[in-house]
């Protein structure tokens, strides 16, 4: 046997040379986990190749310390072949194992096998490309194990890159740690197919192939060369992600400020940016001893806006409005949304009188009409002003006598502005305090429903109620709607208020129904939130299951202005509602901007004439003969056609002539608690209305 000697130094450097390939290809697969595309595609091929060259590297240097008594020679194209074998081998392993966002045990197993089986004909064409003769003779059980070896270092090996791509604590101390793990396992595969074989002491070279006492040292060198390239292109691009990141970070939370501090609609200064404003002039002011005003700004008529056109003119109509009030301030002063339609304006070193000047012109600008393609609206300003020190010496104290000026101002005739005075703040108070009273309202079980009947327009027979809220409060006495419910919308209480009556309204009928009234129904009136509200039909269809209720039994009231400000989406939820069999009723008709040819696609069961345009009728009248060809085409459209607001018999003579299905009124009878409605039904019986004459 052919003594075989190897050299310590060139050992050495081939475990080197497959620790740097390992830390390389761990690198690159976390440069592969990070990138998208093209860059991912890239990144995958120079982490594989690194891989592959590294390998093959380490095999060639270890060939090349073997040290025999003969002059090593090897075949170039063997040598060849077997790099392009390793690359390959690695690229395609990476492939299966290093992309994607999960690494299952298939993925694993197919990527071991793959790089195994390279790694294994790598070195074995690596040694048959050792131009001697005879050939060696080979220890199956070595060359088994030394497979085996490759299976397995390649398995751990693409396990390591997969996991270690990315992470945050001591990562790079983690792929230095595999590195080595897996630099140890593939020189152990190697180290134990050279021990597989033996050479006869009669082998002898041949005289072609390459032959070089300097070769490990260039193979070295290029290697590291290229691995070093590999790494240093991966610390660039590394580099350059953590620069474009921060960039990107910085751009990110330059947009988080903005719209913390910015309202989303009109991008001005929002609460939270007003408030700090704010804290920071009241400190300065303090110590120069200066005033300042702040202005509290709220539109009128806006919520009409909203109601008649839709929210997306009145989204318009606050854009064009923050535009007008901008052109009328300088840069030192700064105008804030609140929220909805209001406004807010601080004007540094500033007295009474040039504040009450700045708000004349501001109620001025605004009081102009808008005009949006074939909109134009009115709307007018109401201001409020206070100025510290002389109206609050903090934040606080200056926003809310600024908004108890404003309410003044709404309660004398709006389109102005007023001075805060101390007598104000009282009736903000009050409205403050109904309103946290309004929300323990519900659970205090202070909410009362008054029911008002319905009549049949020529007969005795009694159809059912229209429930009304009201609210017994336990200091100010029984209040009406119109006193609490638009604080309701405002703060949006309205939705739980309007679940409640639906509640309340099916609990009270299915107690008339037990006492034998199973033709009664009730009407309930649904605010534009609540009709609007994603689980209404689901919150319908168990109230009425809960009381075993018929969908027919109860009919919700829209108003007409609610109904008409997105009729698609009505038609929809009006539809959905009818196939629950529950009716709805249009109400307030005749005041806003509907028509029969717009509601006959609402699908609607009934219309409400509003009080305001029966009061207006007279016999003879043009207004009643608009109302007769009203109730003929609604009666080709199977529409009930109800008045409300009947207050005299005049009036129910003339609309029981003119053929309305159903009256409703203080004349027939006003709204009342539950246990007192049994009244109806008997006054009803007793004294029949006139039936239609003529």
């Amino acid at each position: 046997m052919l003594p075989v000697t190897w050299d310590g130094v060139l050992v050495s450097i081939s475990l080197i040379v497959a620790f740097i390939a390992s830390f390389t290809a761990l690198d690159t697969a976390g440069r592969v986990a990070v990138s998208r595309g093209w860059s991912a595609r890239f990144w995958l091929l120079a982490g594989g190749s690194a891989m592959g060259i590294g390998i093959w590297a380490m095999h060639f240097i270890g060939m090349l310390a073997m040290m025999m008594p003969v002059t090593m020679r090897y075949d170039i194209r063997l040598t060849s072949l077997s790099l392009l074998v390793a690359i390959l081998a690695s690229c395609l392993a990476f492939g299966q194992t290093v992309g994607g966002l999960h690494l299952t045990r298939h993925r694993l197993l197919r990527g071991s096998l793959i790089l195994g089986a390279g790694v294994a004909a790598m070195h074995y064409l690596g040694m048959y490309a050792l131009l001697i003769e005879p050939r060696p003779e080979w220890n199956s059980v070595l060359v088994v194990l030394s497979v085996l070896i490759a299976f397995v270092a390649s398995g751990v090996a693409l396990w390591l890159a997969f996991h270690l791509r990315k992470g945050e604590h001591h990562l790079l101390l983690m792929r230095g740690l595999a590195s080595l793990v897996m630099g140890i396992a593939i020189a152990g595969m190697h180290y134990v197919g050279m021990a597989a074989a033996t050479f006869s002491h009669h082998s002898m070279m041949q005289s072609q192939g390459l032959s070089n006492p300097g070769l490990a040292v260039w193979v070295t060198l290029i290697t590291l060369t290229i691995l070093g390239i590999t790494l240093l292109c991966s610390m660039l691009d590394a580099q350059m992600r953590a620069t474009r990141l921060a960039a990107r970070l910085r751009f990110a939370n330059k947009e988080l400020l903005q719209l913390a501090l910015h309202d989303n609609l009109t991008a001005l200064p929002n609460r939270v940016m007003l408030e700090q404003q704010l804290d920071r002039v009241i400190k300065k002011a303090m110590l120069n001893d200066f005033r300042f005003a702040v202005i509290y700004m709220d539109l009128d008529g806006f919520k009409a806006v909203n109601d008649t056109w839709g929210h997306h003119v009145g989204d318009r109509l606050l854009l064009a409005v923050a535009e007008r009030l901008r052109s009328q301030l300088s840069e030192t002063m700064l105008l804030a949304r609140l929220g909805g339609d209001e406004f807010v304006l601080m004007v540094k070193r500033c007295d009474i009188s040039p504040a009450r000047q700045l708000a004349q012109r501001l109620v001025k600008v605004i009081g102009k009409p808008f005009e949006f393609d074939r909109y134009v609206l009115h709307v007018s300003l109401s201001a409020g002003i206070a100025i510290f020190p002389l109206h609050g010496r903090n934040r606080q104290e200056l926003l809310f006598n600024a908004d108890a000026a404003m309410y003044h101002t709404k309660n004398s005739g709006r389109n102005g502005w007023c001075l805060f005075e101390r007598a104000m703040s009282a009736a903000t108070q009050h409205q403050l305090e109904l309103t946290n009273d309004l929300w323990e309202a519900l659970e205090r079980q202070q909410m009362r429903l008054f029911y008002q009947p319905k009549f049949r327009s020529g007969g005795t027979r009694l159809m059912g109620f229209e429930a009304l809220l009201r609210w017994q409060h336990p200091q100010r006495g029984l209040l009406t709607p119109e006193l609490f419910l638009p604080r309701a919308e405002k703060t949006g209480q309205i939705v739980a208020l309007g679940n409640w009556v639906i509640e309340e309204a099916c609990r009270q009928l299915r107690i008339w129904h037990n006492q034998g009234h199973t033709e009664w129904t009730v009407s309930v009136n649904l605010s534009a939130l609540q009709f609007h509200q994603r689980d209404l039909l689901a919150t319908l269809t168990r109230t009425l299951t809960r009381y075993q209720l018929p969908g027919c039994a109860l009919m919700l009231e829209i108003t007409e202005a609610i109904a008409m400000r997105d009729p698609v989406f009505s038609q929809q939820r009006i539809r959905e509602l009818q196939q629950a069999g529950v009716s709805i009723a249009i109400d307030n008709f005749g005041i806003g901007y509907a028509n029969l040819l717009h509601l006959k696609d609402l699908d609607a069961s009934e219309l409400k004439i509003d009080r305001s345009f029966i009061n207006s009728l007279r016999p003879g009248s043009e207004d009643a003969t608009v109302v007769s060809a009203m109730l003929t085409l609604a009666q080709s459209l199977n529409l009930r056609m109800v008045a409300e607001g009947v207050e005299t018999e005049e009036q129910q003579h003339l609309l029981t002539s003119l053929g309305f299905d159903a009256l409703q009124g203080y004349l027939l009878g006003k709204p009342t608690p539950a246990d007192r409605v049994e009244v109806f039904s008997l006054a009803a019986r007793q004294h029949p209305m006139p039936a239609a004459s003529g």
